[in-house]
């Protein structure tokens, strides 16, 4: 596999989480829960939003959803991976499992890896794919073939359909012996996950002060065990944000690659035009500059356009252009989000 993939994923799920005060508080959240499930965004982050700043978890991974999925507010991730950064630090569950992962498809592998560890650890799908294939490759963590086999093989049966293409890749290349260890590791697994018996709503949604709370799987990383706030929002029509990005890529494997299809044309720079894509927004400077060499390597054609770093806000912007119309930049982002890399078109 590819040290390239360590940058490809695109990401966001709910739970339970944190004390309340009041039952103002509970019913505020399953307001704005009901408000969204009817479609007024707007109205929802309103509910949450005081809630939010006054330490509710639950509000903040909500309000985590807005932003990441541009409802009821414009797309800003950097501020939806805050919100779900605050949710997680006090020991919600699912924010944890989505700061991870927006943390890894930003780039900043290092301090995504221990949240996704915990997340596979804990029977997440998507995050068991995605640490499998860092166990299998070695690169940002210790190989463990094994354990590797393992976890892709819970991610696949859970339906994440590339981890069924990279087992077929790992079959070439782990021994059988070990292959066998991990297929019982991975039932292993299986006995001491509790299996959903439907999907994870996309919101979390406080119960009613005088309803007692239900029993929960354990927590991890770090878990506060919840006064009677429970996740049972009933099922929205907006999909949830663990489908809300583009599903990882699989493992490319480093020896005797399969042949790839022949890259479509990416549209050549203009001399001038007004419009730039903008591929990510960073508080470390460093990481802008960082970005633009791993994809300007990786994205054919990409390396000639220009790169720009505006600083907006505290943020570092990285701005790539010109291109003449919207159309152009679209076709280069269409080039991009393969990659896991957010790709918003801009105007001058």
């Amino acid at each position: 596999m590819s040290k390239s993939f360590a940058a490809a994923l695109a990401a966001c799920v709910l739970t339970v989480c944190a004390l309340v005060a009041t039952s103002a508080a509970h019913a505020d959240v399953k307001a704005g829960v009901d408000a969204w499930n009817q479609g007024d965004y707007a109205r929802a982050v309103n509910e949450w939003r005081p809630l939010a700043i006054g330490g509710n978890a639950d509000a903040q991974f909500n309000l985590g959803q807005a932003y990441k999925l541009g409802r009821g507010v414009p797309v800003d991730l950097p501020v939806a991976l805050e919100w779900f950064r605050k949710a997680a630090e006090q020991g919600h569950e699912k924010g944890a499992d989505n700061y991870g992962l927006l943390l890894y498809q930003q780039g900043r592998l290092e301090d995504s890896i221990p949240y996704i560890k915990v997340s596979a650890e804990r029977g997440e799908p998507r995050a068991q794919y995605v640490y499998a294939t860092a166990l299998f490759n070695g690169d940002i963590t210790q190989k463990d073939w094994v354990r590797a086999y393992a976890l892709m093989t819970r991610a696949a049966q859970a339906g994440v359909t590339q981890a069924t293409t990279s087992l077929g890749q790992m079959d070439q290349y782990i021994p059988a012996a070990q292959r066998q260890e991990g297929l019982a590791m991975a039932t292993a697994m299986a006995r001491s996950h509790t299996p959903a018996s439907a999907p994870a709503p996309q919101l979390a949604q406080a119960a009613p002060a005088a309803a007692p709370a239900p029993v929960v799987p354990p927590r991890v990383h770090p878990e506060v065990p919840p006064a009677p706030a429970v996740s049972r929002a009933p099922a929205p029509a907006a999909p949830a944000v663990a489908a809300a990005g583009p599903e990882p890529r699989p493992p490319v494997i480093k020896r005797n690659p399969r042949p790839q299809p022949a890259a479509a044309p990416v549209p050549a720079p203009a001399a001038s035009g007004r419009y730039r894509v903008q591929l990510g927004a960073f508080r470390e400077q460093g990481r802008a500059p960082a970005l633009w060499k791993n994809l300007s390597g990786r994205v054919s054609g990409l390396s000639a356009f220009q790169p720009s770093y505006v600083l907006t806000n505290g943020l570092t912007r990285l701005l790539v252009g010109p291109l003449a119309s919207v159309s152009e930049a679209q076709r280069l982002c269409g080039r991009i989000t393969p990659t896991g890399t957010p790709c918003v078109v801009q105007g001058n």
